[in-house]
């Protein structure tokens, strides 16, 4: 009998008691919506119609025919991003595969997909987050129109796969199945690219040579190969059992690929008729504990400390950041994939991968295996890895040992004792903190605070020589409600330069840091947030900041009287300022979006009702 360790156990009642009642009306919800035979059939006759128009051969009469299962394609294709290059080719496979399958699949729309890489330090990534929103409420659209039994949802990156579950968790009487791309082949070692970037923040490396190394490392359709919030994203899903077992890191333009995204349509016939398995019963609480600790087990990206908050929420599921820090501190860290490691996720692939991690997390009782997943009850399914045996798909078990353990061990030889994430806390606020890449004897900081409001500022300051030393960065302003939270990724090379030549340095912003965060500690996703009257408002150059990652702790050395005294600085900027790129259409979303530790969601928790979005100063305590 599996056994499971008695605090993921306590986590997990936890998490169920406390969503109880949310939980409860939202399946009352999804029971109500099911129909007993193909959605379809309750529209009226000019509604159907209008749903085959455009159909020919077989489709038109079996959609007519009120027989055969219909299943929706979403997808977050372009061009633009290299990972979602590939489904271009994936309408077409799915349409064949669920014909043969003996159901009718239909594009039934399309979600924006957004490259971080590309926005990185510019105005655009301020439109990142809230993207997210976006394509939860585009894959509602797509859905909304009564014709399907079942949706494939096609994506792969940072803000997408997110969108695409909550989307489809409001249709939660549907099965839906997350369909991949997977990984570029290995390209110039991310170490190596990292070398280059802080060259060049030092003036030691040209703009030519910087393009020549980003061009090495990112080079052909696929996902990029470092384990930032698009593989994790992938890893966690597949973990969480939304993927079909193995698919996550199979790369594209292989017969592989195409046989596990043909397998992914005929799969969502079955689980729409015979096996019926709506997504509401995949995503539970077990799951979702599941999906967080294989997180820690990797050490994931941050991101996915707001990302899986709110798919949670979206299934009437509340999970908070003290969920993730329990469980942090009693799962082990069992990859060594860059940033935390030299290895890429291929490199992790070949070692075992996922199936070698769900077998060891498993087998230590830190997974729950009696879990709903796409590929039937059990998430046993998922020790196994997918295979073409002459030209069939099929499925084996994977070696019991890790094939590198320089990339992937098993519990009983972990790379670290506890998760890559944990939580900071004081009287500033709370905070998340990834110190799997960070190295033991930087992980606790005591050091003047330099006060930013812009990454421009930061920059300037770095040329300049300013920040040679001991020195917190503190970037505020940079929270859901005053800019839309980007990604700071930027700052890193910097950065890693000031830690090379010696100096205690840290980074603490209200703001995001990406999967990428790397080896400097970097308290991030600050809340409350400074726009919001968050004590980071009232931290002045000069200060002593106190971050300590082992202790958990992040304070500010000022006397509460002190602190109390002193005016917010630095208020968020206005409507008229945050106009240009678009981001003046988002200014609803940014007034209603909740806290980095709520998920940053303007949707909030299903059936919870309306949420405050007051600003409130956390109580601010005396330092130690």
């Amino acid at each position: 009998m599996h056994q499971v360790h008695r605090v993921v156990e306590r986590v997990t009642h936890r998490v169920a008691e406390r969503g109880a009642s949310t939980r409860a009306s939202y399946l009352e919800r999804v029971a109500a919506a099911r129909s007993a035979g193909p959605a379809r059939a309750g529209l009226g006759c000019s509604n159907l119609a209008h749903g085959f128009a455009a159909c020919g051969g077989t489709d038109r009469p079996a959609i007519r025919g009120l027989r055969k299962p219909g299943v929706a394609i979403v997808s977050a294709y372009n061009d633009l991003l290299s990972a979602h290059q590939p489904f271009d080719e994936y309408p077409a496979w799915i349409k064949e595969a669920t014909r043969a399958a003996g159901g009718v699949a239909q594009f039934a729309g399309g979600v924006p997909a957004m490259c971080d890489g590309i926005t990185q330090g510019r105005p655009g990534m301020e439109l990142s987050l809230f993207s997210r929103e976006v394509i939860a409420m585009a894959t509602a659209i797509a859905l909304s129109h009564e014709m399907f039994d079942g949706a494939l949802l096609l994506g792969v990156c940072d803000k997408i796969v997110p969108g695409l579950l909550i989307g489809a968790l409001s249709f939660g009487h549907l099965p839906a199945i997350l369909v991949p791309a997977g990984p570029m082949p290995s390209g110039l070692p991310n170490k190596e690219k990292a070398r280059v970037r802080q060259l060049y923040a030092e003036g030691k490396a040209t703009r030519e040579n910087l393009l020549d190394a980003e061009a090495a490392s990112y080079h052909s359709p696929g996902t990029c190969t470092f384990y930032g919030t698009a593989n994790s994203n992938q890893l966690v899903v597949e973990v969480m059992g939304l993927h079909l077992p193995g698919a996550s890191f199979v790369p594209p333009g292989t017969p592989l690929r195409r046989a596990l995204t043909e397998e992914a349509a005929r799969r969502i016939v079955a689980l729409a008729h015979d096996s019926y398995t709506p997504v509401a019963e995949v995503v539970s609480e077990k799951s979702v504990v599941n999906g967080v600790v294989s997180l820690l087990a990797t050490g994931g990206s941050t991101n996915h400390t707001m990302h899986l908050v709110a798919i949670a929420a979206a299934a009437g599921i509340e999970l908070t950041w003290d969920d993730f820090a329990d469980l942090s501190a009693i799962v082990p860290l069992l990859a060594n994939v860059y940033p935390n490691g030299s290895a890429d996720i291929n490199h992790f692939h070949a070692a075992g991968g996922v199936q070698f991690l769900v077998g060891t997390l498993l087998d230590a009782g830190l997974l729950h295996a009696d879990v709903r997943t796409v590929a039937g009850d059990g998430l046993h399914r998922y020790r196994q890895e997918p295979v073409l045996d002459g030209g069939h798909l099929t499925w084996r078990d994977v070696p019991t040992r890790s094939l590198d353990e320089d990339v992937l061990r098993p519990v009983g030889r972990p790379f670290a004792a506890d998760g890559g994430l944990r939580m900071l806390s004081g009287n500033l606020g709370r905070a998340v903190i990834k110190v799997s890449a960070v190295a033991p004897q930087h992980r606790v900081v005591h050091a003047p605070a330099r006060v930013f409001t812009g990454q421009r500022a930061f920059d300037a300051a770095f040329r300049a020589g300013e920040l040679d030393r001991d020195v917190v960065v503190v970037l505020r302003g940079q929270g859901p409600r005053a800019n839309g939270m980007p990604e700071l990724h930027g700052l890193t090379p910097a950065l890693g330069v000031l830690m090379d030549r010696g100096h205690r340095v840290a980074l603490l912003t209200d703001g995001r840091m990406s999967g990428a965060s790397g080896k400097v500690p970097a308290a991030i996703q600050l809340t409350p947030e400074a726009a919001v009257g968050g004590p980071l408002a009232l931290v002045s150059d000069g200060d002593l900041i106190e971050l300590d990652a082992d202790g958990g702790t992040l304070d500010v050395l000022v006397s509460e009287a002190e602190l109390a005294a002193r005016l917010p600085r630095d208020t968020p900027s206005g409507e008229a300022d945050w106009t240009g790129t678009g981001r003046e259409l988002f200014a609803a979303l940014r007034h209603a979006v909740g806290p980095a530790d709520q998920g940053a969601s303007v949707f909030g928790t299903a059936f919870a009702g309306p949420r405050d979005l007051a600003p409130s100063l956390v109580s601010v305590s005396s330092p130690r």
